[in-house]
């Protein structure tokens, strides 16, 4: 049995020529084979910079390859489920970047197409394998904080460019779709529950008409979570845990750097002025080769991936139920 998955990549997003390739290389299961675009000199010059041997000037001569085992879609959002489905019926095994598809209906047909071709395909929430999130989701469990009722959390950083893929509506742009999707799968992942109704705030750009600032209330049979995101706000980002008996807090949730530790606050509640604070660290990782090697593990042992579809649907109902809300200006049901 071979020990390394091989992956090819789709196009040349900055995510994956700067973060998630590079981090995949360090990994043990993992060897970047081949790298995609639509532009072959942009293929070759992101092969020729991070040593990946094969460049291709088309998706299809990727999916073609009989040496790649599986695929990394960072495509835009709308290309997402195209492009796996794609994938998955060229018998390639897929990693797909967050949203992984527009809609809870196209999510089910990437299903449809995952147990038709037989392949494993999951979304990349990196944070649900981050050592500080199972330290906290841990910490929860073990009843450290005494019984979860809340959960807060803010994301958010600024960007006006309208030529930018993130600003444009028909590509799946927005705040909530880019960013917010973050704050509902970590409070899902941390309750270990699904929301039962959630209502929400959206703002729009008037001039590209994305949304810009959401707030959200997501209602879980638990307890609480509300969340803002922005993409016209300072960039800023934190998640707080909250118990009857203590809180956590996360100080860097979602862009967790690879080159230092993360620190988690712990706080007994002692007083207002951090007297029952303490920190729990957790060592220097790259949450892009952790990503990767477990899915490659999952495909060379034949188990679970980390982010199944299944739980992809979830996630994206409760984005589709938040943006109802802000139409109707009601509760909705996932």
């Amino acid at each position: 049995m071979r020990n390394k998955v091989r992956w090819g990549v789709l196009g040349v997003a900055k995510i994956a020529t700067e973060k998630v390739i590079p981090a995949m290389q360090r990994g043990e299961c993992s060897e970047v084979a081949a790298i995609a675009s639509r532009d072959i000199d942009k293929a070759r010059r992101a092969c020729a910079g991070l040593g990946v041997p094969k460049a291709y000037g088309s998706y299809e001569e990727l999916l073609g390859d009989p040496e790649v085992d599986a695929v990394y879609n960072p495509l835009p959002n709308h290309l997402h489920v195209p492009w796996s489905i794609r994938a998955a019926e060229a018998g390639k095994h897929v990693l797909c970047e967050k949203p992984i598809a527009m809609s809870v209906a196209e999510c089910r047909k990437l299903v449809e197409a995952r147990d038709r071709a037989g392949v494993k395909i999951g979304e990349a929430f990196m944070v649900r394998t981050h050592p500080q999130w199972l330290g906290a989701r841990e910490l929860v469990r073990s009843g450290r904080i005494g019984d979860l009722r809340a959960i807060v959390g803010v994301f958010s950083f600024f960007n006006r460019d309208p030529a930018n893929i993130r600003n444009i509506l028909e590509c799946g742009g927005g705040a909530l779709m880019d960013i917010g999707c973050y704050p509902i799968q970590t409070s899902r992942f941390i309750f270990g529950e699904e929301p039962v109704r959630v209502v929400g705030l959206v703002e729009r750009d008037p001039e590209m008409r994305v949304d810009r600032l959401n707030s959200a209330i997501l209602d879980f049979p638990s307890g609480q979570a509300v969340f803002t995101c922005s993409t016209q706000l300072a960039p800023y980002q934190r998640m707080q845990i909250l118990g009857t008996r203590g809180r956590i807090e996360l100080r860097i949730p979602f862009n967790a750097p690879p080159d230092r530790p993360c620190r988690i606050l712990v706080d007994s509640g002692a007083d207002l002025f951090g007297g029952g604070i303490s920190e729990r660290e957790f060592p220097v990782c790259d949450q892009y080769t952790i990503q990767g090697d477990l899915f490659s593990r999952a495909i060379l042992e034949g188990t679970e991936v980390p982010t199944p579809l299944e739980d992809s649907i979830s996630n994206m109902a409760v984005i589709e139920a938040v943006f109802r809300s802000g139409q109707t200006s009601a509760w909705e049901k996932p």
